[in-house]
């Protein structure tokens, strides 16, 4: 095991202080489920100088509902945590359905929010939903607090734009309307304990006359991050959702993204799932949208 130095601050502003005083080669520890693992085998040539953990930052281990409706996720709190707080299950069903396949139960009462987007792997299961759903990011340095939208966070696998004095404070997510709906599918080889191939993220929000007055898809593990199929999105804005319209926003999204081939997968295949995906989590939304409700 590489030899660090550890830190345990207990508040926010500690954090982001002792980030800026050691430099670059440091990490910040939340759960520890992706960074002790890496740590241990040197992935991406991990071996950082210090780690922070986040255990005592009472601030970032909190859930709760503001009182205009919208969620605030603090980036230490656990998977469990969130799937078992009042009202989250009611009105973010794709939130609870990307959150609840992450790992086992073991590894849900460890891990966080913040660090399954931290950690920036493309296939994360709980950051597509997010995205559908608006989410934006709180994120503290050493001298500013700044907010920005979860689709512009990620770089690249592994990478985010994450300054080194900088840590993730919480993800905030508005309620979504009345007539709206969001539905997130994986496919994976594996029934279960098993990392996305194809993860889809549909949400739509119908107007008073039945026609798509918005429309977000996104699509998980087929590219070097999370990414919009934009012109999916455009394709239904507007319009009734038929079948025909919504198996067009399938073919459009599988043009959208830039899959690899591996051994879990030909990049032909995670194409055809994209499509087939889309078609299913939209058709989910919509009927969620239909009964006048944005949960499942």
């Amino acid at each position: 095991m590489h030899k660090f130095n550890y830190f345990a601050p207990t508040s926010v502003r500690e954090a982001a202080a002792i980030l800026a005083k050691h430099g670059p080669k440091g990490k910040v520890l939340a759960g520890g489920t992706d960074l002790l693992v890496q740590v241990k085998e040197h992935v991406r040539g991990m071996a950082p100088d210090y780690v922070v953990s986040l255990k005592d930052v009472k601030e970032l281990h909190q859930v709760k509902f503001s009182p205009r409706g919208g969620l605030s996720i603090g980036a230490g709190a656990t998977i469990l945590q969130v799937l078992d707080t009042p009202g989250v299950r009611e009105r973010f069903p794709a939130l609870v359905q990307g959150s609840a396949i992450i790992g086992s139960i073991q590894i849900q009462n460890l891990a966080t929010i913040g660090g399954n987007i931290c950690n920036a792997a493309p296939s994360a299961d709980s950051v597509p939903p997010l995205i559908a759903y608006d989410a934006t990011l709180k994120i503290a340095g050493a001298r500013r607090t700044r907010e920005m939208p979860l689709q512009d966070f990620f770089v690249g696998p592994g990478k985010t734009v994450l300054r080194p004095d900088e840590l993730l404070v919480s993800v905030q997510v508005p309620t979504p309307p009345a007539r709206s709906g969001c539905n997130y599918v994986r496919h994976t080889p594996r029934a279960q304990m098993d990392i996305a191939m194809v993860g889809v993220a549909s949400y739509v929000e119908l107007d008073g006359g039945g026609r798509v007055a918005d429309a977000r898809i996104v699509l998980g593990a087929v590219a070097p991050t999370p990414i919009r199929a934009s012109e999916a999105e455009d394709n239904l804005r507007g319009v009734e959702p038929t079948d025909e319209v919504v198996k067009q926003a399938g073919e459009l999204a599988a043009q959208a993204e830039s899959p690899i081939s591996d051994v879990r997968g030909s990049a032909g295949y995670r194409r055809y799932m994209t499509s087939v995906l889309v078609q299913r989590t939209l058709r989910a939304a919509l009927a969620d949208a239909r009964r006048g409700r944005s949960s499942a």
